[in-house]
Order: structure tokens, then C-alpha cells, then sequence
């Protein structure tokens, strides 16, 4: 089936500046889920090695520049209903400023990626050591989370990627990867990765260490797959692939600096047809970052994606 008026859902701008207020308002959420938060930043804490700690010996006032948000996605021409999910929240924890952002893009059903919304910030923020040590606690979180899902999901052949986003006060940002969705920076004008693509050709000595293989089997897209099943070598769940693929997520620690324009935050339908400088080049004189995700969406549709598009825009 292909819908001639896919489904379309947006949220409109958070702002936040540390001590001052956000807001966001929400509009048509049908099938495309979001959470939202509209607490009051108030965060004092200090910054230490990467994250913010209680004890650090280099004190750095949290950020006064202001950041937005803005959110949009649509259901592509698929033959299955909107698998993608969004978290988008601002959240006031311990005294620190966070800002969470997630896009969680479900394959073979929604399942996965609903409880990926429902769950994967939770966990990873209940671990006792995030402030410590986030890496390793993200990583934690990821491999319990994955448990979970492969125990309370009935349907072993549903999976979801994620890529997850964690700006503190506003000058630090922890970004999870697990999958093909993609988080970019853009500064003065040039895109960065942020995170790399899960492949199995990037990533073929993994599957075959696990005993999988990868192989491109015609007439399913020319596209190299995991046991000639899965676009992807780490996705939550997926369980009858489970021995070959894994959940841990790669997790960097970037400090924003003064020349970082915007980050972007996007499921692969939009990246199948857009390189990360089209994505910034596409955004770049817009100021308002609900506009600037409904405007990437559109030019991934206008392009020829068939895919569900989800993004996320992160204003500076």
C-alpha cells in the first residue's frame, strides 16, 4: 500500500537557557509518539574529564547560551504502518540541565521501538555510575535494555535502531549509537559525524566473529545484509539474530563549542537520500529548529525517500 498523504507529526521549538524557562507545544501526535518535558533548568554543577561530576576540581559555569529544539517526522510509503519513534524532553536531574533526544527507527514491526521510548533513558540514567562513568553506564543500560526486549517481546523478528543524545547544561553532549540512524554537528558551516553507521560490510569481521555472515542477495535493494536478513549489524532486539548482531552502542563525549551551529538527529530514511553536508547546507539560514527538522523531512521526501523520516534539530 502507498499513502497519499503520509502521516505527518511535529513538535515546535523547547528554548532553555540555564535559570530560565522552556516550553514546548506539541501538536498532532497520531501515531508519532513523543515525550516531552517542560521542567525549569536550574543547573549549578560543575564540569570534569568529559561529564559533569559533584567533585570536580576545574569549575566551568554551565552554559548561557540558549538552545531549541524542534522535532518532525512522517510516515513513508512502506507497506507497514509508522515504525519510527521520537524522545524529545527537557529534564531538570540532580540539579543538571539535560536536554534527551532519541530517534528509535523499528524494523519488522514498532514494538521495539516503542518500548526503546518508553525505556532506554530511564535505564540509562537510573545507572549509578552515568556521572562517573557514562560510557561504560550507557553501555550497561544498552545490554540490559536489549535483555529486556528480547524477553518480554513475543515476536523475535521485530528490532530498532538508536541513536540517543544527552546535552548537559548545555556544553556537553554524550551521544549513543546503535544501528543506522545518525547524529551530525554542524560548526561554521561544516557537517561532523557524530556517530558512525552500524554496515554489515563496515562491520562484516564482527558478524562472521559471531558466526553470521553478510551477503547481498538481488532483488532485496542490492543491499549487503546480516545472514542475508538484516541492513544492520547492532539493533535492539531481533532475537533470531541475536548470536550474530549485538546492541552495544558506540558513545562519544563532545564539548559544544562556541562554533557549533546545530545538531541534527535523523533516522536513515532521511539519510538514504541526503549526505550530512546537504543536511546542514539544507538548514543553514534557518533560526527556528521545529522549522528546520519539517524542512529536512521534506527535502528527504522530495528526494525520493520511501522510507518513515524522523528527525530531530538541536538549536544553538
Amino acid at each position: 500500500m502507498e499513502y497519499e498523504t503520509p502521516l505527518e507529526t511535529g513538535v515546535h521549538p523547547s528554548k532553555s537557557v540555564p535559570g530560565g524557562d522552556n516550553a514546548a507545544v506539541d501538536d498532532d501526535q497520531e501515531e508519532g509518539e513523543y515525550f516531552l518535558g517542560d521542567d525549569d533548568p536550574t543547573a549549578t554543577e560543575e564540569l570534569h574529564k568529559g561529564i559533569l561530576t559533584k567533585d570536580a576540581d576545574d569549575k566551568h559555569d554551565p552554559s548561557t547560551r540558549q538552545f531549541s529544539h524542534g522535532c518532525h517526522m512522517v510516515r513513508g510509503k512502506m507497506d507497514h504502518g509508522m515504525e519510527d519513534y521520537i524522545f524529545a524532553q527537557h529534564r531538570n536531574l540532580d540539579g543538571y540541565d539535560l536536554g534527551l533526544y532519541a530517534i528509535f527507527d523499528g524494523h519488522s514491526g514498532r514494538d521495539v521501538a516503542k518500548y526503546l521510548q518508553s525505556h532506554l533513558f530511564e535505564n540509562i540514567l537510573s545507572e549509578p555510575d552515568f556521572w562517573e562513568n557514562p560510557v561504560h553506564a550507557i553501555k550497561r543500560a544498552c545490554k540490559a535494555t536489549d535483555e529486556e526486549i528480547l524477553e518480554k517481546m513475543a515476536d523475535s523478528r521485530g528490532g530498532s535502531t538508536a541513536v540517543a543524545a544527552i546535552l548537559i547544561n548545555g556544553v556537553k553532549l554524550v551521544v549513543a549509537n546503535v544501528g543506522d540512524s545518525r547524529a551530525i554537528a554542524c560548526k561554521n558551516g561544516v557537517a561532523k559525524p557524530l556517530t558512525v553507521d552500524h554496515e554489515p560490510e563496515k562491520e562484516r569481521d564482527l558478524v562472521e566473529s559471531r558466526g553470521g555472515f553478510v551477503v547481498t542477495i538481488p532483488g532485496l535493494g542490492n543491499v549487503p545484509r546480516v545472514d542475508g536478513v538484516l541492513a544492520m549489524t547492532r539493533a535492539f532486539g531481533d532475537g533470531r539474530l541475536k548470536d550474530h548482531i549485538t546492541a552495544e552502542p558506540d558513545v562519544t563525549i563532545q564539548k559544544i563549542e562556541e562554533d557549533t551551529e546545530f545538531i541534527i538527529l535523523a533516522s536513515d530514511g532521511l539519510w538514504k537520500v541526503m549526505t550530512n553536508q546537504e543536511a546542514c547546507d539544507c538548514i543553514k539560514d534557518i533560526d527556528d529548529a521545529y522549522k528546520a527538522s519539517k524542512k529536512l523531512v521534506k527535502e528527504a521526501k522530495s528526494m525520493g525517500s520511501y522510507d518513515d523520516i524522523s528527525c530531530i534539530v538541536i538549536m544553538f
